[in-house]
C-alpha cells in the first residue's frame, strides 16, 4: 500500500529481525527497484539508512511493533501459549539465547524481574518460584509446559485473558530486547526525517506505548527552561509536533481482525 502511493522516484526501506519476514518481503518486493530490504534490528536505523546511499532524508517512518501474526501462528517459533511447540521466542532464531535456554539458568530474582518489568505480571514472584522448582524436575522446553506452570502458580484469573499472557509477553520482550531497540530507533528517527516528515508508531501494549508517548512529548516540548522564562517554540529547540490524539481501532476493525484490539497508533511531524 505504501508503494502504491510512491512515485517512480520514491523509495521504501524495509527492516525486520525475522528471517522469515525478510524472505516474505523479498518474495513480494524484490522486483520493485524502489525497495531496499534489510535483515536486522531497526535499533541501527541510522546506519541502515546510510547504507542505502539515498541522499535525501525520509518523508515518513512507520514502526509496527511487537510480535506478528505469522510468528504467533507458527507453533515452531514458540511465541504462542495456545499451541504446543519448542520454547524459542526469538524473532531471529539464528541469534541470541532462546527462552528455554534462558529459563534453564536464570536465577529466580532475574526471572521475577523480567516478569514484573516487561510482563507487568503482579504474581511475578510466585511464577518465578514455580519455574525454578519445575526446572529441577525436567527442562522447560515447550510452550505448553511453561503455560501450565504459569497457570498453576497464579491464584486468580483476568477475565478474557489467558493466565500465561503476561509471562509470555515479558519473556519475549526480554529475549528480543524489544524496548531497548525501540528506544534506540526513536532516537535515530528524528534526525532522519525531513521537515514535515511523519513518524508513525503502532504499539500493542502499555510498555511500548509509554515509551513512544514520552518520546514524542519530550521532542515536542524541546529543551527545558524555567516556567517563567519567555521562550518561543523555535527557541525551545522542539523537533516534533504531535499530530492528533492516540488512535485506536474501531469496533468494526476489531471484528475483522481481533488481534488489532490492543493497537495504539501515535503520529508526530518533524519541525523545520
Amino acid at each position: 500500500m505504501i508503494l502504491q502511493q510512491l512515485s517512480a522516484e520514491g523509495r521504501l526501506l524495509v527492516i525486520d529481525k525475522d528471517p522469515a519476514a525478510i524472505a516474505a518481503a523479498r518474495l513480494a518486493l524484490a522486483d520493485d527497484p524502489r525497495t531496499y530490504i534489510y535483515s536486522g534490528s531497526y535499533a541501527r536505523l541510522d546506519e541502515i539508512f546510510a547504507q542505502t546511499g539515498w541522499q535525501r532524508p525520509a518523508d515518513g517512518i512507520l514502526l509496527d511493533l511487537g510480535v506478528s501474526s505469522p510468528q504467533l501462528d507458527d507453533p515452531q517459533r514458540g511465541f504462542s501459549f495456545r499451541q504446543s511447540g519448542p520454547l524459542d521466542m526469538r524473532m531471529d532464531p539464528s541469534r541470541g539465547e532462546s527462552a528455554a535456554a534462558w529459563l534453564a539458568h536464570a536465577d529466580e530474582q532475574d526471572i521475577s524481574h523480567v516478569l514484573k518489568e516487561y510482563g507487568e505480571e503482579r504474581f511475578h514472584k510466585r511464577i518465578a518460584r514455580a519455574i525454578v522448582k519445575a526446572r529441577e524436575e525436567s527442562p522447560i522446553d515447550t510452550t505448553q509446559r511453561l503455560a501450565a506452570i504459569v497457570a498453576a502458580a497464579i491464584p486468580t484469573r483476568e477475565q478474557g485473558k489467558d493466565p500465561a499472557t503476561r509471562a509470555f509477553q515479558g519473556i519475549r520482550i526480554y529475549i528480543n530486547q524489544e524496548l531497548d531497540d525501540l528506544q534506540q530507533c526513536l532516537e535515530h528517527s528524528v534526525d532522519l526525517l525531513a521537515a514535515g516528515g511523519r513518524l508513525v508508531v503502532i504499539s500493542f501494549h502499555s510498555l511500548e506505548d509509554r515509551i513512544v508517548k514520552r518520546f514524542m512529548r519530550k521532542q515536542s516540548k524541546g529543551d527545558e527552561y524555567p516556567l517563567d522564562l519567555p521562550i518561543t517554540h523555535v527557541e525551545s529547540n522542539a523537533k516534533l509536533r504531535e499530530i492528533g490524539k492516540a488512535m485506536r481501532p474501531s469496533e468494526a476493525e476489531v471484528k475483522r481482525n481481533p488481534r488489532a484490539r490492543s493497537a495504539i497508533m501515535r503520529v508526530a511531524e518533524r519541525l523545520s
